[in-house]
């Protein structure tokens, strides 16, 4: 979390005066339907549904592109288990690229993975870092795939100036408590695509969806047993102000980035990024010549991470998908599906990956921060590099 107040307790407290804490009510806030609406026209989309979190987004936009048993869905090296939990959420098998340089998936890789299974994509704009969207929407294309944006860790971000999420053909944003924009917990699916959105409203929330409101009118689409990932006028009401903040938030945290890089620059290299002014500005990542020298340096316990040890956002240690548990019963296991071809996965599968990451070493970036606290700062840093 980087900003909140007092526009965020006077949302909740309009709200709760309210009385009406249903996403569906009769009331004068609608305060779920107006966030939507201010997604839409924010990143120029056609649909945005809010639910509970970005997988709950991620796995209602599989289900609505039609995922599921026979379908393999690549997915990073480096990224949150979430991202490949949901592939196996929806019946399909998550199948594990290499990340570059710029420590996001690799277009050349994704293309060396893709087999007659493959259906679809997940690129993942890891630490507010871009992908290359155009090396991946050219091999989706040639291939006839679907493409997934997880830019849970992304929201505001851009590529060749137009936003994270709204490249593919749906694109997953998450609100939880460390991400950019927060309501402690939180998820949008965005898509232009009306099958998507059809099918990916009713996955998340068929419990409800059908029988309160007007929801699925002029649907093409009929109710199917789903899940429940709906989100509350509590959660939207937050979620409002927010989004009034991203782009202060963006912007000062790029601001900050570039004041820190510009005096260390001298001293330390800087992982190459997809675009520079695309990039959120929430991280710094140093590149070192050895994974030696990127422990030496955290070492030193100036508050930098190296991303190999960052626990279940690297995939080595996916333990229920390296063990191969995918569900709680035997029967609803994709990989005990006959209809899935179950690979090996490995914890040194993806070396290459492994080896980058190793030699990185991540530091955040504080918004807030003034010119003299950045300054500090970068000191700190080299002062411990010498």
């Amino acid at each position: 979390m980087f900003r909140i107040g007092q526009e965020e307790i006077k949302a909740v407290e309009r709200v709760i005066n309210s009385k009406e804490l249903f996403k569906i009510n009769s009331g004068t806030l609608q305060e779920t339907y107006h966030c939507e609406k201010e997604f839409r026209e924010k990143f120029n989309i056609s649909h945005a549904v809010l639910m509970t979190s970005g997988n709950a987004a991620l796995m209602s936009a599989l289900a609505g592109m039609g995922i599921g048993p026979g379908d393999e869905v690549i997915v990073p090296a480096y990224t949150y288990i979430a991202t490949a939990i949901s592939v196996v959420s929806v019946g399909a098998i998550p199948i594990i690229a290499e990340i570059d340089e710029t420590l996001m998936l690799d277009p050349k890789d994704v293309e060396q993975k893709i087999t007659e299974r493959t259906k679809a994509i997940i690129p993942v704009h890891m630490m507010g870092y871009p992908c290359n969207m155009d090396g991946i929407m050219k091999v989706a294309k040639k291939h006839n795939l679907k493409v997934l944006e997880d830019a849970c860790q992304a929201v505001g971000g851009s590529f060749r100036g137009k936003p994270l999420g709204t490249f593919g053909d749906a694109g997953a944003f998450s609100f939880n408590f460390y991400k950019i924009i927060t309501a402690g917990e939180g998820g949008a699916l965005l898509t232009n695509d009306k099958t998507i959105f059809e099918k990916g409203l009713i996955y998340h929330d068929s419990s409800a969806v059908a029988y309160f409101g007007n929801q699925m009118e002029d649907f093409s689409e009929e109710p199917f047993c789903g899940y429940e990932f709906r989100t509350n006028e509590i959660t939207a009401a937050i979620l409002r102000e927010q989004l009034k903040r991203l782009d202060g938030i963006v912007s000062d945290l790029r601001k900050n980035k570039q004041r820190l890089m510009d005096a260390l620059s001298p001293y330390f290299k800087f992982i190459p990024s997809n675009d520079k002014e695309g990039d959120c500005g929430m991280t710094l990542t140093l590149q070192f010549d050895s994974a030696e020298e990127a422990q030496a340096f955290r070492d030193k316990n100036v508050g930098v991470s190296i991303p190999a040890f960052t626990g279940k956002h690297v995939y080595n240690n996916w333990t229920p998908i390296l063990h191969k548990r995918g569900a709680a019963h035997p029967l609803m296991d994709p990989f005990k599906m006959a209809a899935n071809r179950v690979p090996d996965y490995t914890e040194d599968m993806c070396q290459k990956s492994i080896d980058i990451l190793l030699t990185c070493a991540h530091l955040s970036i504080n918004p807030d921060w003034t010119e003299e606290q950045v300054a500090e700062r970068a000191k700190q840093l080299i002062d411990a590099l010498k």
